[in-house]
């Protein structure tokens, strides 16, 4: 039923920082420590509020079940690096993956017309350059 809203996009920063803590089982204040240290970047209202999308929820959670299992926070934050690395690397291929299959495609569109008939068909014989220090000369004398 389309009642005139729609859900906000996972990267719109919609949650204050209560319904962030509650929805990731973090203090507020450990919220506010991830984002000094750089962890986390929730949006900001025009009064200087934090925002928080679906996507930092997400990374929250993240980091709360890797300090659980015992990862320092210097882990974590390399962990979320490389982390966002492979995502640029997936994004990455799949980019050159749908290139390859263009290039694919132009390629067979191009060798289907290079074997297509261009017209009536010669009645010429054929002749092939011959290979360095092997051509043939024929000379024919003159009748006269």
């Amino acid at each position: 039923m389309n009642d005139g809203f729609s859900s906000p996009s996972p990267d719109a920063a919609v949650y204050v920082i209560s319904v962030a803590a509650e929805l990731t089982g973090l203090h507020p204040q450990t919220l506010r420590t991830y984002e000094r240290m750089g962890l986390i970047t929730p949006g900001r209202t025009g009064g200087g509020g934090r925002r928080y999308s679906f996507h930092d929820i997400e990374k929250l959670r993240s980091i709360a079940d890797l300090t659980s299992a015992g990862i320092g926070i210097e882990g974590v934050r390399r962990i979320l690096a490389l982390e966002q690395h492979v995502d640029a690397l997936r994004r990455r291929n799949e980019e050159l993956l749908h290139e390859l299959a263009a290039t694919r495609e132009a390629l067979a569109q191009a060798r289907a017309a290079a074997s297509e008939p261009k017209g009536p068909a010669s009645r010429l014989p054929a002749v092939r350059q011959a290979p360095p220090g092997q051509a043939v000369v024929v000379w024919r004398r003159q009748q006269g």
